[in-house]
């Protein structure tokens, strides 16, 4: 026995060509050898007569703004970025100077190669709804050219019973914009120590920065330090590296009109130029009330990192790195709520095993207790978790993912003490939710995957990416899937354990 089948629904998300966003876009600069032709290109636009400079504006306007916010804005910044290489900057015309920001910008379909990894939180908004609904806020990876990956959103209603709308997707984009934040002295000081870079400076520095601080704060008192201490041979490179540590934390906004599918998180650190990951979403808990925290994994081309995120209204989020032997992998996953006075989260630190880590006095993660290891044949290459814990009065409902022949992968279930989360109590025999006919093909095939579900009136809402081509839904009776699991040998009688 397997357990109760999940029952999918027949709707489904598919990636939309036509959710677009503008980027910044230098001739040159995507050739092997980059040689930028933006100076001559500049040359060519200026030399444009006033009328023909008018009309090229006024036409692209008209072909673009529908689909875009405040398109001239972007035009403007762009000419910002750009405007160095003007020779005479002030004998340029507004229309020119917009004009050039058009020709250094172009479109970019954020999900046109591919939607899928999907996690889901109760929405802020909860108006309006009727008996047995729960409006939901279903966070998806989109990838677009160049497997370039961002974080979106869509809106959706669930209930009453197993019934689910999907808001409309449409209208324009809108990227978030950076903003200031309040930087953490103990996370400057957990990413220094994970770097190795102890001495004179950094104490020098950490000594003096209060415990939350901001930018100018930060640069005051880099700025205050000792000649003494900067004329050492390290003291430059200290430098740079406080700098770039200290630049991993930022925060990002939105306007308060746009829906929430239309906002995208998109990378904005060199650590995540290459792509924002697998966002898994919680509404976490503890004495200072309820806050959206998630993680999603950064990548720069070649190497990954953990990243977290939180935010009280799902419009302005506050980005910081994770630090600790935990979270040195892809796939960590927070608890909703503080656990015996710890704050938990699910990892995968060696690659393969799903463990349990716990954040220590000095904001790391520690080296994480083994929960799971690959075992059955249908995750003999690797497992992992799909989302943060659910709370149950059973236990903690852990969703995982495990990975068999030819790279399938599907989705099963552990079930962990409510009150010690290092024991698993129980688990499902087999997979909840394997890739079937419909779910294999894709951009990456044979692939079921979840980054989070929930549980609305006893049902266990399952958000799927299906071969990284679609997102789907199932639902379970958590009650059902439970027993199911309770039917599992005890933990000491588990081979492997």
């Amino acid at each position: 026995m397997t357990g109760p089948p999940a029952l999918r629904q027949a709707l489904t998300l598919t990636p939309d060509p036509r959710r677009v966003i503008v980027k910044l876009f230098v001739p040159g600069e995507d050739a092997a050898l980059v040689r930028t032709r933006a100076g001559a290109l500049i040359d060519r636009v200026a030399h444009l007569d006033d009328e023909e400079a008018a009309r090229l504006l006024r036409d692209t306007i008209d072909r673009f703004g529908g689909r875009h916010r405040d398109l001239d804005r972007t035009f403007h910044h762009h000419y910002d970025l750009v405007r160095h290489r003007v020779a005479r900057a002030r004998d340029l015309s507004p229309t020119t100077r917009q004009l050039v920001g058009a020709y250094f910008s172009h479109e970019y379909a954020v999900e046109a190669a591919a939607l899928c990894n999907p996690s889901t939180v109760a929405h802020p908004d909860q108006s309006a709804l009727g008996a047995g609904q729960l409006r939901v806020a279903v966070s998806l990876r989109q990838i677009g050219e160049g497997h370039l990956s961002s974080i979106g959103f869509a809106t959706a209603v669930l209930g009453p019973g197993r019934r689910i709308t999907v808001a409309d997707r449409s209208g324009p984009l809108v990227v978030g914009q950076r903003v200031g934040v309040r930087h953490r002295r103990d996370l400057l000081a957990a990413g220094l120590a994970e770097d190795d870079c102890d001495n004179e400076v950094t104490a020098t520095v950490l000594d003096a920065l209060p415990e939350r601080y901001d930018e100018a704060t930060f640069e005051r008192v880099l700025g205050d330090l000792p000649p003494d201490l900067l004329s050492r041979s390290t003291g430059l490179r200290t430098l740079e590296q406080l700098r770039r540590t200290n630049a991993g934390s930022y925060a990002t906004s939105f306007p308060a009109d746009t829906a929430l599918h239309q906002r995208v998180l998109w990378p904005a650190t060199p650590a995540e130029s290459n792509g924002m990951e697998d966002a898994r979403f919680v509404r976490f808990t503890d004495d200072s009330g309820p806050v959206y925290r998630a993680t999603y994994t950064a990548y720069d081309g070649r190497n990954i990192a953990t990243r977290g995120l939180a935010s009280a209204d799902l419009r302005r989020f506050e980005i910081t790195p994770m630090r600790g032997p935990g979270v040195r992998n892809k796939g960590v996953a927070l608890f909703p709520r503080p656990v015996g006075g710890r704050h938990l989260a699910l990892c995968r630190a060696d690659g393969e095993t799903i463990g349990l880590t716990c954040l220590d006095g000095a904001s790391r993660w520690r080296p994480p207790v083994p929960l799971h290891a690959p075992r059955d044949s249908w995750e003999l290459i690797q497992v992992g978790n799909c989302g943060s814990p659910i709370e149950t009065d059973a236990g903690w409902l852990v969703l995982t993912h495990g990975v068999g022949p030819m790279r399938r992968y599907a989705i099963g279930a552990l079930l962990l003490d409510l009150h010690r989360p290092e024991q698993v109590i129980a688990e499902l025999p087999g997979a909840l939710l394997s890739p079937d006919e419909a779910d294999r093909d894709g951009y990456v095939p044979n692939v079921v995957y979840s980054c989070g579900g929930l549980v609305h009136d006893g049902e266990l809402w399952l958000p799927y990416g299906a071969s990284d081509a679609r997102v789907g839904f199932a639902t379970v009776p958590v009650a059902a899937l439970i027993a199911a699991m309770a039917e599992s040998a005890p933990p000491s009688a588990r081979p492997g354990r």
